[in-house]
């Protein structure tokens, strides 16, 4: 279909944008985004009305773009001419937002950082960010700029981190996490050292976390590694125990970048002994491998951060592809709940503010960060929704992007030119559900994630005496669930973790 597109004229896409059945405007809409040709982006632009399209029609066009592996410049003019100074929706707005920093990274990795689409697409995040008054604002803003990745923002970046409120704190060292070793200076270190170490005022303990998971990945110093394991002695349990058991996985992996240091380090006994390693919380850390080849090696990550009443606090699973020295983030789902061990009657700690009760997810995926979904925020928000749930699981992705889209023509020794083709289309369909339930004391979350991916490879030969085409089509599907269960009535808390992973046809 893509391919039928790139070569149909304007007036051919356009009416079949209009012809198309409802059920079928969505996946149109996604195929003209990936064929990128002129004529394509030219009919979406009449095509498309911000101020009338359904919300769901509008955020599968804006993350069809966020997803194109080798975008255009005129794709992201198309981008920010459909978002300039219109009042929309606040998810088509936010959606928006992340996938201009999608396509501005990505533009930048093609060495197109120049072009005036880009620096209009950085001038635009970075202005807004300046005048946002919304806490939820800058979150938004902050996860664009880790989706664009340019160094030239991380002043801005560790700004927010350093000064800004708990949840845009969170968001910059979110977005922080997402550059490569290269870009982590030492001025970075600094400041991720002030945030851990607490020296210029309180932070919230998963931002103290995240400031040492960038300090532990990036090129460590020896006394960076001795003062994290120093501090966990006078941190409360949960946190302590999740640090320590991340530095224990990192030892483990031998592809990660600290192993050797750290393995000296912990052969110190005042390092590596039973007072600083008893930690006994339940909260959990656990990195493994999925599949380990000569070109790939895949992991699967779990961590859960509990609080120190037994509720659960952030919850992230991470799929990671590595190859030849290059980290891809497959899939990474984060839950959090905040708020909760006071309406319980739990005594936060001295030194912390109070957290608004609040639980929602965020997702990343191929390395594109999506809008946040939150499932409730206040008492009134948490009420309406325990007593009106649907049962329906919340939707955080679903469509068809094209993942891969490469074209190549070879000289060969004799004179000929072969031609290649490599196309790969992906389905995604990611739900999640977090069921609270006050009366019994339980907290269920679930996440759903389905896929069918397809690549299609194509060589030709053409010449005047010859002509020979080579074909290969391949096609998988997979489906995973990932579920929890906690129940909070007694004490210790019981707790369940399930993942569930489906028959995986291949053909």
């Amino acid at each position: 279909f893509i391919q039928m597109l790139r070569s149909a004229k304007k007036r051919d896409v356009l009416q079949l944008l209009r012809a198309a059945p409802e059920e079928m405007i969505p996946f149109v809409v996604e195929a003209a985004v990936a064929a990128q040709s002129l004529a394509s982006l030219a009919a979406l632009s009449d095509f498309l009305d911000f101020d009338k399209d359904p919300k769901m029609l509008l955020e599968k066009f804006l993350y069809a773009a966020a997803f194109s592996p080798r975008p255009s410049g005129e794709l992201l003019r198309l981008v920010l001419d459909k978002l300039d100074g219109k009042q929309l929706a606040p998810e088509v707005q936010e959606t928006g937002i992340v996938a201009m920093g999608s396509l501005v990274g990505k533009l930048c990795q093609q060495k197109l950082c120049g072009l005036q689409e880009v620096e209009r697409g950085v001038e635009t995040i970075l202005r807004r960010l300046r005048g946002a008054k919304e806490e939820s604002e800058m979150v938004i803003y902050l996860l664009a700029l880790g989706n664009a990745a340019l160094p030239e923002t991380i002043p801005t970046i560790l700004d927010h981190a350093e000064e800004g409120p708990a949840a845009a704190a969170a968001a910059a060292l979110s977005a922080l996490r997402r550059f490569p070793a290269q870009h982590i200076s030492g001025k970075v270190k600094r400041a991720m050292r002030r945030i851990f170490h607490q020296k210029k005022r309180s932070y919230e303990k998963t931002c103290r976390l995240a400031a040492a998971e960038v300090l532990l990945d990036n090129q460590p110093m020896p006394m960076d590694v001795i003062n994290i394991l120093l501090a966990t002695r006078e941190m409360e349990t949960e946190m302590a125990t999740l640090l320590l058991l991340k530095v224990q996985n990192n030892l483990h992996a031998d592809h990660h970048p600290a192993r050797e240091i750290m393995k000296d380090i912990l052969r110190d006994p005042r390092i590596n002994n039973y007072h600083i390693f008893s930690k006994a919380g339940v909260s959990s850390s656990f990195s493994g491998p999925l599949t380990v080849t000569q070109d790939l090696f895949s992991t699967f990550g779990l961590d859960l951060l509990f609080l120190e009443g037994g509720f659960l606090r952030k919850s992230i699973s991470d799929f990671s592809l590595l190859s030849h020295g290059q980290q891809l983030r497959a899939a990474q789902v984060t839950i959090e709940a905040q708020g909760l061990e006071s309406m319980l009657g739990e005594n936060v700690l001295e030194g912390e503010e109070e957290p608004e009760l609040m639980a929602g997810m965020s997702a990343l995926f191929f390395d594109v960060q999506l809008r946040p979904v939150v499932f409730f925020q206040g008492y009134t928000d948490l009420m309406a929704k325990v007593l009106l749930s649907s049962g329906e699981p919340t939707s955080v992705v679903k469509g068809n992007v094209l993942l891969m889209d490469h074209h190549q023509v070879i000289p060969l020794q004799s004179g000929l030119q072969v031609t290649i083709k490599l196309q790969g289309g992906l389905g995604l369909d990611i739900s999640a559900d977090m069921d609270m339930s006050i009366w019994e004391q339980e907290l269920k979350t679930s996440i759903s994630t389905r896929g069918g991916l397809t690549i299609d490879f194509q060589a030709e030969l053409d010449a005047p005496f010859l002509q020979a085409t080579l074909r290969s089509q391949t096609e998988v599907e997979t489906s995973i669930h990932f579920d929890t269960m906690l129940r909070f009535s007694g004490s210790p808390v019981l707790m369940c973790l399930q993942l569930r992973e489906e028959q995986v046809p291949y053909r």
